[in-house]
């Protein structure tokens, strides 16, 4: 029953990945991602078929209006912050071996609340987007890409982000014409 809560591409990516052992390289062209996008939609798959993820809200634009209101309350309101964040919220970043110091698993709204408001600096930066099939966001200056920021959405609260810093993995990424301004 699990399996059929996940979308096409993340049943696919768990499927052949965990239970054939099919390289994400190789499942990537057949679901039309990077491999990187692949090796995350394997990854949620096996988060929610573990029972650590609950399925994101389908409705994109509910998912949008929370994300834009974490990086509203970002500017100053923390109980704002806080309360647009499940209260068992965790926060994946992953900086890589180029930033290991920035690889952190952090869990609970308050504390995902207090180390949001440490990044408000990158906030003019902050581009909207679809990070593997849910709201998310590509922070990208000067044509670089910083990091990108995958959001579980669900019953109105966000339960997951996702933080991907890792220049190596970055550049690896697919993405989109990036819009050039500051």
């Amino acid at each position: 029953m699990v399996l059929d809560t996940l979308t096409p591409a993340e049943r696919l990516a768990f499927v052949l990945h965990d239970m054939f052992a099919v390289p994400f390289e190789e499942i990537a062209p057949m679901i039309e991602r990077s491999p990187a996008a692949a090796r995350q939609l394997g990854s949620r798959a096996r988060r929610r078929v573990q029972g650590a993820a609950p399925a994101p809200d389908p409705d994109l634009t509910r998912q949008r209006a929370v994300v834009d209101a974490f990086f509203a309350a970002r500017d100053g309101d923390f109980d704002a912050l806080v309360a647009v964040l499940d209260p068992d919220v965790v926060l994946r970043a992953d900086g890589g071996t180029a930033r290991a110091r920035r690889t952190v698993v952090i869990h609970g709204a308050r504390a995902v609340a207090a180390q949001a408001v440490t990044g408000t600096r990158f906030d003019p930066f902050v581009r909207p987007a679809l990070i593997n099939g849910t709201a998310g966001v590509v922070v990208a200056a000067g044509g670089r890409v910083l990091s990108v920021m995958g959001f579980t959405v669900a019953h109105g609260k966000i339960v997951a982000i996702d933080v991907l810093y890792d220049p190596e993995r970055l550049a690896d990424l697919d993405l989109a014409v990036l819009d050039d301004s500051p």
